[in-house]
């Protein structure tokens, strides 16, 4: 079987990067952006830095922002009427990714009427045309929206999360400035990174995993655990430094991986969480990240192993199976470090049950390298419960 790999067509990587963006869009003849950013950063400013390089060129743009944090049906169905009433031609998406997962639904069902039933798109749809022309700005240092192939959707009727997989979702340009990340404050530096790491080493445990993406995986799980700590520590202070464009070049480089081998049983349950009580994604992967590890470690030692090694832990004198103990203790103090909870507290006991049964039917959850029985997914919740 042969094993495909989906990556953006362009990427600009540094500070001041964004200023590549107008010739980008003019080399190709595009006349009308349609700017998508969500309320916040517009409020602050930092959409601005990116629409007044537009206006700097003369290109013409409309915006929409009616994006909430856990995009829903109705911010794509409300975005893809904006985009028809801008006669817009092109895309260009500034956020984490709440606004890049809105832009590539919008761009899909722009260029294939024919699903403009949101829900259609769940799962791997058999979508003809490629989304509209997008050049994805990523603020935060996690999702890499930027450059997969991936965007989740919440559907608030039903109370759950959809995962949609289309390689012609893919944003053509990725523009990854760390000067757009500097806003963020420490505990978002913290979450999305969090959930960074995450998909480092869900996509290097993942039952799709294989030569070339493990190359992406395992060097992200370093850049992510050299940098991390230092990232959050200059959000603190608000001063700039070297932890912030690690990050951003970290995240990158795990969502080239993880886009093309998928993730497991920590995302499954996650997106449920955040289905049901908002929990930040970021967060509720990271509660996860060393349970779901634990769990799968029966099938995943000598991998584990390997991410210790990765996270800059000295396994010399370690059998596998104490790296790999290594490698979830690692994980365990740098989620600590960067001030993340090990609990939810908006669960309830009771809902458990509920809970389990939506993250197995979550795109995520056949992915993971461990079977998990329903038993087993309720067990892992509890652990995360402070009422169980």
């Amino acid at each position: 079987m042969a094993n495909r790999f989906v990556l953006n067509t362009i990427s600009y990587h540094g500070s001041g990067a964004i200023k590549e963006i107008p010739g980008e869009l003019q080399r190709r003849g595009y006349k009308k952006i349609f700017v998508c950013s969500d309320p916040d950063l517009v409020k602050f400013g930092v959409t601005a830095k990116v629409t007044d390089e537009l206006d700097a060129a003369g290109i013409a743009w409309s915006l929409y922002s009616e994006i909430k944090p856990n995009p829903t049906i109705q911010n794509v169905k409300d975005g893809v009427e904006a985009f028809k009433a801008a006669e817009a031609d092109a895309i260009v998406t500034i956020g984490g990714g709440s606004s890049m997962d809105t832009a590539k639904a919008i761009g899909i069902i722009i260029n294939n009427p024919e699903f403009a039933d949101v829900r259609s798109l769940e799962g791997v749809a058999p979508t003809k045309n490629h989304a509209v022309f997008t050049i994805a700005v990523p603020t935060t240092a996690g999702t890499a929206a930027e450059v997969t192939i991936n965007y989740v959707i919440t559907d608030p009727e039903k109370v759950r999360k959809f995962v949609c997989v289309d390689t012609n979702d893919a944003p053509e340009v990725a523009v990854v400035d760390p000067d757009m990340m500097a806003s963020m404050p420490a505990g978002l530096t913290a979450s999305t990174g969090m959930d960074a790491l995450t998909h480092a080493i869900e996509g290097y445990t993942t039952k799709g995993a294989w030569e070339l993406s493990d190359m992406f995986h395992f060097e992200a799980i370093k850049l992510i655990s050299e940098n991390l700590r230092d990232s959050v520590a200059e959000a603190k202070s608000g001063k700039p430094g070297s932890g912030r464009e690690g990050m951003a070049l970290g995240q990158y480089v795990a969502g080239m991986g993880f886009s093309n081998v998928g993730l497991g049983i920590d995302h499954a349950m996650a997106h449920t969480l955040s289905a049901h009580y908002d929990t930040p994604h970021g967060v509720a992967c990271a509660m996860l990240l060393p349970i779901a590890m634990e769990f799968n470690k029966p099938v995943c030692t000598e991998r584990l192993a390997k991410v210790a090694v990765a996270m800059g832990v000295d396994t010399t004198g370690m059998s596998t199976d104490e790296a790999a103990d290594a490698a979830i203790a690692a994980v365990k103090q740098l989620s600590a470090d960067v001030d993340i909870p090990h609990v939810c507290e908006a669960m309830k006991a009771d809902e458990i049950e509920v809970l389990a049964k939506d993250a197995m039917a979550d795109a995520c959850f056949p992915g993971n390298p461990r079977e998990a029985t329903l038993d087993d997914v309720i067990e892992l919740f509890k652990k995360i419960c402070p009422a169980a």
